[in-house]
């Protein structure tokens, strides 16, 4: 289920509802993930280029401004292919062909420890039944 078996994975977590950013980036950070947070898609690629030590990239479809979560996902995959992708929504349902390669869709709402067991490992398989 984990699509990053390091330990540390640094993750950027996009999402323009500051509490739901809040929750993802403090239980990254309670399952050992270093975090950095975005709120809109321009930010999360500005990141990009300021923390070229991000692994994952954690982020909401529904997003204000030019492009959606979606589209970052695809041009983060176009432009670093070794970050992961978790693309997360509680509006939208991607089908697999809709989502970059080796992306992960999770819906919302969902189990913070879900979210924790994907990116570091953790076993949280129990857990999607």
């Amino acid at each position: 289920m984990a699509i990053l078996d390091v330990p540390n994975p640094v993750v950027l977590v996009v999402d323009d509802e500051p509490l739901l950013r809040l929750d993802a980036t403090e239980a990254l950070q309670s399952a050992g993930c270093t975090t950095h947070e975005a709120g809109d898609t321009d930010e999360a690629l500005q990141m990009l280029v300021l923390h070229p030590d991000i692994s994952v990239l954690f982020t909401d479809i529904n997003m204000p401004g030019p492009r959606d979560g979606m589209a970052l996902a695809e041009e983060v995959h176009r432009k670093r292919p070794d970050v992961h992708l978790i693309i997360t929504s509680g509006n939208e349902r991607p089908g697999p062909a809709e989502i970059p390669p080796d992306g992960q869709f999770l819906p919302k709402p969902y189990d913070m420890e879900i979210v924790a067991g994907i990116v570091s490992g953790y076993p949280a398989r129990d857990k999607l039944a």
